[in-house]
């Protein structure tokens, strides 16, 4: 099908109008509580066009995630790393990444959709591979802009990265969990502060 074409629009935005309808209602009542046919009629379509464009409602929970995930990514690249108040020093940006991601595990949308449920339905493989697409070589290029920079000891920044990616993971989920979530969310940013410090004063090896 040619993407230019008006029945390849069409299409396009009968996906749009599902992923969009479902986190909507994934966000407000979580994936178990929402039905198929709530979503069908929240995006104004038909039963057949969701089962056309998605397998099962699983599927259509991943397509939500992922959109999630990429804005999310997108978010933090721009308003950290290369928006007109970013930090130049890169450890520093690395921080203020941080600190824009906990912030947005007090979303709705990014706790229940993201934290709560994509891991739950997808299970934790699928969930961490559509999770590293987006932000695994985010934190490996700041991490190497900081070597580089001589903000942190040279050393290898992939598995470093990856590290720093389950610190990541596992502050949010606990965000997620906890029942003080703004309470949870300035004890691990705290904690995380503490752990890019370290990182910073560490001796480099080879």
């Amino acid at each position: 099908m040619n993407p230019t074409s008006p029945r390849a629009g069409r299409s396009q935005a009968t996906r749009a109008a599902l992923v969009a309808a479902a986190r909507r209602l994934f966000a407000e009542r979580g994936y178990a509580e929402v039905g198929t046919e709530e979503i069908v009629r929240g995006a104004g379509v038909t039963r057949g066009a969701l089962y056309h464009h998605f397998a099962d409602k699983r599927e259509l929970l991943a397509a939500v995630y992922e959109q999630i995930e990429r804005e999310l990514t997108e978010r933090i690249a721009t308003e950290a790393l290369a928006g007109r108040d970013a930090p130049t020093d890169p450890l520093e940006a690395l921080r203020a990444g941080a600190e824009l991601f906990l912030d947005a595990c007090l979303e709705p949308d990014v706790q229940r959709i993201v934290l709560l449920d994509a891991p739950a339905v997808l299970g934790w493989k699928r969930w961490r591979e559509i999770a590293s697409r987006y932000g695994l070589g985010l934190i490996e290029g700041t991490l190497q802009a900081a070597v580089d920079a001589g903000a942190l000891p040279r050393q290898p920044v992939r598995p470093l990265a990856h590290v720093l990616m389950g610190a990541l993971d596992e502050a949010a989920l606990m965000v997620a969990e906890a029942d003080d979530s703004g309470k949870s969310r300035a004890e691990v940013g705290a904690t995380l502060s503490r752990l890019l410090d370290g990182l910073a004063a560490a001796p480099g090896r080879p």
